[in-house]
């Protein structure tokens, strides 16, 4: 019911689709490193399989697999400094007041948990001859993994997916000849509370991360297919003889019950997933797999000019890629990032992390958390544009749980109503600030994630989803800021304090990011307000807070300032652009609203350099994006799809296409999606009679000369197709499950169009 409630407007807008172009990465040997392999995910289960021949492993992750356990991270009576905090900043004293933050204002403990592997199965050809015309692939369109290749005259294919509709990995093994399967599997796992048992042609798994903590069970059942196919036991291992195929369903499950409670039995959640597809013949389960995976990743597409590169193998093509005449690989990475969020986040399980849903390692970068002044949000952006709402559902989730915690933070470090998220949050929730108070005491993350659900509802135009959904949860947080802004002694505008801007300059008073986000939330508040009809007296407060809100300044240097102080330095090429959240994704600065704002942004960025690390690039499409200049936001996008350490000091991908700080966070991956997605349409302003302005090929760059794209979403609840040739558009569709107008922009020329009620409407240049 929660679904339909939260997604019944965005289910039926479509267009045609025609077929397109193949959606795949593919490679001519075995991955011999985890940033080589290729990843499959459910969004409860996700795995990076290897391909090797003759032994393939599958390393595989579980999302509830942490560190740690269900605990308050709020610092009792912290409100207690606060006031002596503020008046150190306000006298210029920033050590002395982080100093005093670290005594008495940071979470307990001071660091959080860390995201977990699970175990890897292994499963061992036993062909006794080395392969030949070895291939492997990932199949986008319908999240099939595909390795084949021949040895001893008989040629092999192997294929892993992980089926949402079934909660199972599942992988087989087949030859063009009866009875030539012989193979071994077996499971192991790298925590050392950890133990594997065989029996009745089944490996089970169990183990726990700590001893009063997660505790994990994963189960492989083993089935041969074939007449003279011979299934033992060998120790720790499952061994198949004399089979025509084999087929393996790995399930995995932990303890946890929900972000705040232990006590579930994995074994139990093991057998019940099992159960699903007991029985079911693999055409069946791999059927199922594919209409759920392409009902979503069906929904959208981006088509650009194939050339002689496209047919190259995927790290080929991604070496080539700046020298070579390639556009289509920036919509297969339009593509493969709509493919990995699909992969992590579905509506019932843990958002996506830093990781996404895959990690190897027990000690991950940044712990493969939720970082969020920049990180988890970017997760995001491809998800309404893209055409994959659904998959917001689980991060909305974890805002409910985020808010529950967040209340706890907000009276014990504030004293305030409402709910407050600082830079981190993870399995258990955590709302406090944490790490170091030069970094970790930034309070506007729950106000930008609030605004999530309103983008949720500005796409869809789902009144049920913001009265239901979306307000509570932007509600208490605006509550929080309407009590935490205070009147800055100098120029008695309201401003954020103590909180720092992302992560750079210190802790300090009223950073430019904090009150782009407030004033953006507040405004979004008093019109889902005025819209639903409710919480009038709280919009009025908001009415008379938002205007004096410390406003946007441009600096000595013609620069937007990051802070209230005129110190920007143009020297500064730091990874975090965080004071133009404002131009993306926010729009507090426009080239229709604030052009003078907009230009000064637009040197700030000019300032801040090309060259970044991966998630940082991802960042900067989008930038130029909204800055209107295609050729420059191509130029980044060409920065970061190359191999990591093709541009000295920056950024790139691995040879499976994971984005690379380095190391891996997928956020880059995300945010190159998204910004493929926004130099081709925009819908961020309104005219003046508040329709949606739907810009066509906004930033589109001169290396894309013709394409096309369907199924893309604007606001205002539209979808929509376009063509465009030498640079020109020649065809628009438009389609809404409710109806209504919107603004078209496209070159110099502007019209209203009007979509009935489930129809569609053309747009002719």
């Amino acid at each position: 019911m929660r679904n339909k409630v939260l997604f019944g407007c965005v289910l039926g807008a479509s267009l045609a689709m025609g077929a397109g172009p193949e959606w795949r990465l593919w490679y001519q040997k075995p991955a011999e490193k985890w940033t080589e392999a290729l990843p499959v995910g459910n969004g409860h289960l996700g795995a990076m399989v290897f391909g090797g021949a003759p032994e393939c492993r599958i390393q595989f992750n579980e999302h509830t697999v942490w560190t740690g356990f269900p605990r308050s991270y709020a610092h009792t009576n912290a409100v207690a400094v606060l006031p002596e905090i503020r008046r150190l900043l306000f006298d210029g004293k920033q050590k002395e007041a982080e100093a005093l933050a670290m005594r008495g204002f940071m979470s307990e403990p001071l660091r959080q948990e860390r995201y977990q592997p699970c175990g890897d199965l292994f499963v061992t050809l036993e062909n006794g001859a080395s392969p030949a015309g070895y291939e492997r692939q990932l199949d986008l369109a319908t999240g099939v993994h595909t390795v084949t290749y021949q040895a001893a005259g008989v040629r092999y294919t192997q294929e892993t997916f992980a089926s949402h509709p079934a909660r199972v990995i599942v992988h087989r093994v087949t030859a063009d000849k009866p009875g030539a399967v012989a193979c071994a599997v077996r499971l192991t796992s790298p925590h050392a509370l950890s133990a594997v048992s065989a029996a009745g042609g089944a490996l089970v798994l169990r183990g726990q991360v700590q001893t009063n903590g997660v505790s994990f069970e994963a189960e492989a059942v083993v089935t041969p297919l074939g007449d003279r196919s011979r299934l033992t036991q060998d120790g720790g291992r499952v061994v198949v003889t004399g089979a025509d195929a084999v087929v393996i369903r790995l399930a995995a499950a932990t303890n946890v019950k929900a972000w705040n409670e232990l006590g579930g039995d994995p074994g139990e959640a093991c057998r019940k997933a099992l159960s699903r597809s007991d029985g079911q013949p693999y055409s069946d389960l791999r059927g199922a797999h594919v209409a759920d995976h392409q009902a979503l990743f069906g929904r959208a597409s981006v088509t650009l000019a194939r050339t002689a590169a496209s047919a190259k193998p995927t790290d080929e093509r991604l070496a080539a890629f700046r020298a070579a005449d390639d556009p289509d690989f920036a919509a297969l990475v339009f593509q493969y990032g709509r493919y990995l969020l699909i992969g992590s986040s579905r509506e019932d399980g843990q958002p996506a992390n830093l990781q996404g849903i895959w990690n190897d390692s027990l000690t991950p970068p940044w712990d493969s958390k939720y970082t969020c002044n920049i990180n988890t949000q970017m997760n995001y952006w491809p998800a309404e544009v893209g055409g994959l709402a659904e998959c917001h559902e689980a991060l909305f989730r974890a805002l409910d749980e985020l808010m529950a915690s967040g209340r706890v933070t907000a009276r014990e470090h504030y004293g305030a109503d409402g709910w407050v998220l600082h830079h981190n949050f993870d399995l258990w929730r955590g709302t406090a600030p944490i790490n170091h108070s030069n970094h970790g005491i930034w309070v506007t993350g729950s106000g930008w994630l609030a605004l999530h659900l309103w983008e949720h509802y500005l796409f869809t135009q789902d009144k049920k989803c913001l009265r239901d959904r979306a307000w509570p949860v932007m509600r208490e947080a605006a509550r929080f800021y309407s009590a935490f802004l205070v009147e800055d002694p100098v120029t008695k505008a309201l401003i954020s304090t103590p909180s720092n801007s992302p992560e750079q300059g210190g802790l300090v008073a009223g950073p430019t990011m904090d009150h782009q986000i407030i004033r953006s939330l507040f405004r979004a508040c008093i019109e889902a307000s005025d819209t639903l009809g409710k919480d009038k007296e709280l919009a009025g407060t908001l009415r008379g807070q938002v205007n004096r809100i410390a406003p946007n300044k441009i600096g000595r240097h013609g620069q937007l300032q990051e802070w209230m102080e005129d110190r920007d330095d143009p020297k500064n090429q730091h990874r975090h652009v965080s004071h133009l959240w404002g131009v993306y994704p926010g729009c507090d600065i426009t080239w229709k609203d604030s052009p003078e704002l907009f230009g000064a942004a637009r040197r700030s960025l000019l300032d801040r350099g090309d060259a970044a690390t991966g998630w940082s690039m991802g960042w900067k499409v989008n930038l130029w994006a909204r800055f209107l200049d295609g050729d420059h936001a191509y130029a980044i996008l060409s920065n970061l799809l190359v191999p990591l350490g093709t541009v000295k000091g920056a950024g790139g991908m691995y040879p499976n296409l994971f984005d690379a700080h380095p190391p891996f966070q997928i956020d880059g991956n995300f945010g190159a999606a998204a910004g493929v997605a926004e130099m081709l349409v925009q819908s961020h302003l309104r005219d003046a009679e508040g329709r949606p302005v739907i810009h066509l090929l906004p930033a589109l760059p001169s290396a894309w000369k013709e394409g096309s794209f369907k199924g893309l979403r604007a606001r205002g609840g539209f979808v929509v197709n376009a063509e465009w040739k030498s640079g020109k558009l020649v065809k628009t569709e438009l389609a809404s499950d409710k109806g209504g107008s919107a603004r078209i922009k496209a070159g110099g020329r502007e019209e209203v169009v009007t979509v009935a009620k489930g129809g569609r409407s053309e747009f002719t240049p």
